[in-house]
């Protein structure tokens, strides 16, 4: 989080500056050649320098009041800018630095309170800053540190697990699944996908079988009985009226409809096909025509007056 940061003195001997009370010779300054006898002064290796030479010559500006950092001041600097170390603090709240982590954001140096208020999102789950640096999810325009994301069924985090949304809240696929996901009406399993639809109930596809064959009956056409499904095979041969002429089933409802949309006869407890309900002596059709039963037959009326 830091930049690297760091201080130091001017060159010198160990006190820095020193004082000269008596020469048997010239002593001058480097700089502006006047006479050091009794002054304070500063050794360099191109010679001895009086104070205000010496800053003028070698000390920094601060970057901050844009006044020189004199050689009696502590300096610190970052980067390629020095600053007195009363001026290097936060841009913000003018907290001091000097020994305090920081960054930069545009040339500003902030402190991490005031940096993570200004750039740092708040977690949507326990309201604390996310810290930069630190691992977080990020949905919806929303933040949760990685540990406060958590399934609203299991309360586990969910990490890089698949989730679903709903109203607010975020579920792993096995607890949205089991909270909200329709349930077959067969094995009572959740449906996450495909299935179909009977008596207005979810079914998975496998489960919509014959009652009696279980032949598979999704797409395919099927009636049923007492709730239970039943193909039209099943259901005609366990159910559906005999024809009383081929004797083979008869589907369909009492209106006269069969299955397939053929047509069915009814007289007292018989049934009959259309295709199959003619005069059992000369084979005309009967549909729609007058007819006499005589035993287990059905004549037409010129048959029945032709007598036996």
């Amino acid at each position: 989080m830091s930049p690297y940061l760091n201080s130091y003195g001017h060159p010198g001997n160990e006190e820095g500056l020193l004082s000269i009370t008596t020469m048997s010779e010239a002593f001058d300054c480097a700089k502006c050649s006047e006479s050091l006898y009794g002054r304070k002064y500063i050794q360099t290796d191109s010679g001895p320098y009086c104070v205000p030479c010496y800053d003028n010559t070698f000390a920094n500006t601060c970057a901050e009041c844009q006044q020189l950092i004199g050689h009696d001041s502590r300096e610190l600097f970052y980067e390629d800018r020095h600053f007195h170390e009363g001026c290097f603090r936060c841009c913000r709240c003018q907290r001091s630095l000097a020994d305090e982590p920081f960054t930069c954001q545009d040339s500003e140096l902030l402190c991490n309170d005031c940096y993570c208020t200004a750039f740092s999102s708040q977690c949507s789950a326990c309201g604390e800053t996310v810290m930069p640096g630190s691992r977080k999810l990020e949905y919806g325009g929303q933040t949760w540190h990685e540990h406060c994301f958590l399934c609203s069924g299991c309360e586990q985090p969910l990490g890089s697990r698949s989730f679903v949304p709903d109203k607010g809240a975020h579920y792993c696929v096995p607890c949205y699944e089991n909270k909200f996901a329709p349930r077959c009406a067969r094995c009572s399993k959740t449906l996450t996908q495909g299935g179909v639809t009977y008596r207005d109930q979810p079914w998975h596809r496998e489960c919509l079988v014959c009652t009696g064959c279980k032949t598979p009956l999704a797409g395919q056409q099927f009636t049923s009985r007492d709730d239970d499904p039943y193909c039209v095979a099943c259901f005609g041969e366990l159910f559906a009226p005999k024809c009383s002429s081929c004797k083979r089933p008869i589907t369909g409802g009492s209106s006269g409809e069969a299955a397939g949309g053929g047509k069915y006869v009814s007289f007292e407890d018989r049934h009959w096909h259309h295709s199959c309900f003619s005069c059992a002596r000369c084979s005309t059709s009967l549909v729609g025509q007058g007819f006499v039963p005589d035993g287990d037959q059905v004549l037409c009326q010129g048959c029945s007056q032709a007598g036996p």
